[in-house]
């Protein structure tokens, strides 16, 4: 796996992604936190290739802005650019947009665990 890979996920707004519904505000728009799982979905889709069976990445810390509002019926797109590794570390740059330009942008880690143990846990 190397630096400057990337992924894009895509995901047209429909009632329960909107801020009204997710309950992070009470407008018929795109919510914040449906734009932070894309970002995530793109993330994590991005290197999931990549890892050695038994491998999956979770999410440790999102740092992102939400510029602008995306209506009901719009589509979003989420790129994640794989910006460095640090042994189980991985570093992302993140971008969404929709059909307007750029709705948000930061950057995300995510660390390479194997998904049993991680799962044991819980337990």
């Amino acid at each position: 796996m190397d630096t400057g890979i990337s992924f894009t996920s895509r995901q047209q707004v429909n009632e329960h992604l909107t801020a009204r519904h997710m309950g992070s505000g009470d407008l018929p728009v795109l919510a914040t936190p449906a734009m932070i799982a894309l970002m995530e979905n793109a993330a994590m889709n991005c290197v999931l290739p990549h890892l050695k069976e038994g491998e999956t990445t979770v999410g440790s810390m999102i740092e992102s802005s939400h510029l602008r509002p995306t209506p009901l019926g719009g589509e979003v797109r989420a790129t994640a650019t794989l910006t460095a590794i640090d042994g189980r570390k991985l570093t992302f740059r993140v971008e969404a947009s929709d059909a307007n330009g750029l709705i948000g942008e930061g950057s995300h880690v995510r660390y390479i665990v194997h998904r049993e143990r991680f799962l044991e846990k819980l337990k």
